[in-house]
C-alpha cells in the first residue's frame, strides 16, 4: 500500500511535532503520553509515531518488528486527541488504528499482538483459556444464567479469567444481588467484546465478534447491558450500533450510582479510608464519564477523597489500553506508566487507590507491588469498596 491509498493521507502530514500531545490538559507534567513516558524517545511520542507511519507508507523506511512495536505501544488513551490544538486532532488515534490495520492486512505484526488476536479468534479471549471456564468466576455464588432478566451483566475477558479481576467481578455481582437487581450472565456463552481487537487494527475480527454478540443478545432478549469493563462499554455503546445493535448500555459505576440515588444501596461505611481515584481512559476520555465513580466514593461514610494532580481529562493512562494489559510493550521499567501512576497515587497520602476498570485494577495492582508500596497503598475496584461499605 502507498501513502496515496491511506485513508488519512491528506491529514497525517499536518502534525509538525509541536509536542503538546505529551502534556496533560492541566500542564502538570510533560509525560502524559504512556509510550513517551516509558521510553522518553520522540519516536514513541504521538508526533514521532505519525511521522514514522507516514515514512513507512511512503516507502521511505521499511517495516521492521521494532517499527510495529512503536505503533502498537500506543494505548489509544486519547490524551493526544484532547491536547492537540489542531483541527485534525479527532483523527489522531484513528490514524494509528488505520496504520495498524495496514499491518494486519500485510500479516506483519509483533508476535505478542499476533498471539493476542489468534487467542481471541480461537478461544474468545486473549488469554487462550477454555471457553468453558469463562463462567467459573461466579462458582457457588448463585448468580443466574441470563434468561430474560431486566439486565445482562457482561463481565468480559479480564473479569472472567484474571484471578485479581475475578474478585472485583464477584463483588459487583454480590452488590447487584443484595440490591435486588434482576440480572443474569451468559457464563461460558459470553465472548470478547472486541474493543481491543478494533484498536489493534483487526477490523474484520471485530466485525465478527460484534455481529455474533449482537445476535446472541437479540436471541436472549437482552435490552439492558451492564458492563464491568469500560472497554466493553466503549465498544457496545459506540460501535455496535453500526452492526445493528441497539442496546441500553451502562458502565457498572453509572449503574451503582443509580442504585445509590434510588436508595437501593445505602448505609455505606468505610472508616479510616483515604481514597484517590484513577480515571480509566475508556470511561473518561473516550466517554466523558468522570462523575459517577466519584459520586459513589463520596457516598461512602468515613471516606476521605483526594484527587491526584493529574485527574479526569489529565489522568495518566495505566498503560493497559490497546491490548497492552496483555501484550505488555510498556512494562519492565520504573518508567512504565502503571508504576508512574502508582507513585502519583501514593504521593497524595491515600491508603487506597480506587479504580473502575478490571484492566486498570490488574495493571496498577502489579505496579504497586513492583514499587514495594503494597503495605501502604491498596488497589481496590470501586465494586470492592462498595461491598466493604455494605459489610461493615
Amino acid at each position: 500500500m502507498s501513502l496515496a491509498d491511506f485513508k488519512y493521507a491528506d491529514t497525517i502530514h499536518r502534525c509538525f511535532r509541536c509536542g503538546y500531545c505529551k502534556f496533560p490538559v492541566n500542564w502538570k507534567d510533560v509525560n502524559n503520553c504512556p509510550p513517551y513516558a516509558r521510553f522518553r524517545m520522540e519516536s514513541y511520542s504521538c508526533g514521532g509515531r505519525l511521522w514514522l507511519t507516514r515514512a513507512w507508507l511512503n516507502d521511505q523506511i521499511k517495516w521492521t518488528e521494532h517499527l510495529a512495536e512503536i505503533l502498537y505501544s500506543c494505548t489509544t488513551c486519547k490524551n493526544c486527541v484532547i491536547k492537540c490544538p489542531l483541527r485534525f486532532n479527532v483523527d489522531i488515534v484513528n490514524m494509528v488504528i488505520a496504520a495498524r490495520g495496514e499491518m494486519v492486512e500485510s500479516g506483519r505484526l509483533p508476535q505478542a499482538v499476533k498471539k493476542f488476536l489468534e487467542n481471541i479468534e480461537l478461544y474468545g479471549n486473549p488469554y487462550g483459556e477454555s471457553r468453558a471456564k469463562r463462567g467459573e468466576w461466579a462458582n457457588r455464588m448463585g448468580v443466574e444464567k441470563y434468561h430474560g432478566q431486566e439486565y445482562l451483566l457482561y463481565v468480559g475477558c479480564t473479569g472472567s479469567y484474571d484471578t485479581r479481576a475475578q474478585k472485583a467481578a464477584r463483588a459487583l455481582a454480590e452488590i447487584m444481588m443484595r440490591a435486588g437487581v434482576s440480572f443474569g450472565v451468559l457464563g461460558p456463552e459470553e465472548t470478547c467484546d472486541g474493543n481491543e481487537v478494533y484498536k489493534l487494527g483487526e477490523s474484520g475480527l471485530f466485525e465478527v465478534l460484534a455481529e455474533n454478540n449482537i445476535q446472541k443478545y437479540k436471541n436472549t432478549g437482552a435490552q439492558k447491558i451492564v458492563t464491568f469493563s469500560p472497554h466493553a462499554y466503549n465498544a457496545m455503546k459506540n460501535y455496535y450500533h453500526e452492526y445493528g445493535g441497539s442496546f441500553e448500555v451502562f458502565h457498572y459505576t453509572q449503574f451503582l450510582h443509580g442504585l445509590i440515588e434510588n436508595g437501593k444501596i445505602n448505609n455505606l461505611r468505610c472508616p479510616n479510608m483515604k481514597i484517590t481515584f484513577h480515571d480509566p481512559c475508556f470511561l473518561g476520555r473516550w466517554n466523558e464519564e468522570y462523575e459517577a465513580p466519584r459520586a459513589i466514593l463520596r457516598a461512602v461514610e468515613g471516606v476521605e477523597f483526594t484527587e491526584m494532580g493529574k485527574n479526569k481529562e489529565s489522568a495518566l493512562c495505566c498503560g493497559g489500553g490497546g491490548g497492552n494489559f496483555q501484550i505488555d510493550l510498556l512494562g519492565g521499567s520504573e518508567n512504565s506508566p502503571a508504576r508512574r501512576r502508582a507513585r502519583e497515587a501514593y504521593e497524595t497520602g491515600a491508603n487506597v487507590l480506587a479504580v473502575a476498570c478490571p484492566k486498570c485494577l490488574v495493571m496498577l495492582n502489579d505496579a504497586v507491588e513492583s514499587e514495594e508500596l503494597a503495605n501502604r497503598l491498596e488497589v481496590l475496584d470501586i465494586s470492592e469498596i462498595v461491598i466493604k461499605g455494605l459489610n461493615i
